[in-house]
């Protein structure tokens, strides 16, 4: 894929600041016109660099205080790579990596306690045919930033 233009470089970093921006002030923040600063965004999403818009939820909030990332080994080397459709179902999960190194895949999860997480860890274990390695987040600086531009 092609390298972003300045203004469309400018337009990115800004709506993933605030994804809730209006055209308006949008336009003005980067120095267009409304009509486009919509264009531009179009065809941001049309090339999918933008890739949608979300509310960043407060995992302790919503009562998700645990997070956790679970790596995954194949138990059979010759089984399909197929973990993430068979993991997909289980809404625990937040994100799914294929990785290099020993593991095939890490998984980011959130869950409400231990015995939760263990159990997440069960039903991992048995839908994908894997072993795990887990590594529980004591706490988070930062994270879902946005790629620099």
């Amino acid at each position: 894929m092609a390298e972003l233009e300045p203004l469309d470089k400018a337009i990115a970093r800004e709506l993933a600041a605030d994804g809730r921006c209006s055209f308006t002030d949008l336009a003005e923040r980067v120095g267009l016109s409304v009509s486009a600063v919509h264009q531009r965004v179009r065809r941001l999403e049309q090339r999918e660099v933008i890739r949608g818009y979300a509310a960043r939820l407060d995992s302790h909030a919503i009562g998700l205080p645990l997070t956790a990332l679970i790596s995954l080994t194949p138990i059979d080397p010759a089984a399909p790579d197929d973990y993430p459709q068979r993991l997909e179902h289980i809404a625990e999960i937040e994100s799914c990596y294929s990785v290099a190194g020993d593991e095939s895949y890490v998984l980011l999860v959130r869950v409400r306690t231990p015995a939760d997480l263990e159990e997440l860890l069960r039903k991992i274990r048995e839908a994908a045919k894997v072993s795990t390695r887990t590594t529980v987040v004591l706490s988070t600086p930062y994270e879902g930033r946005s790629p620099a531009l």
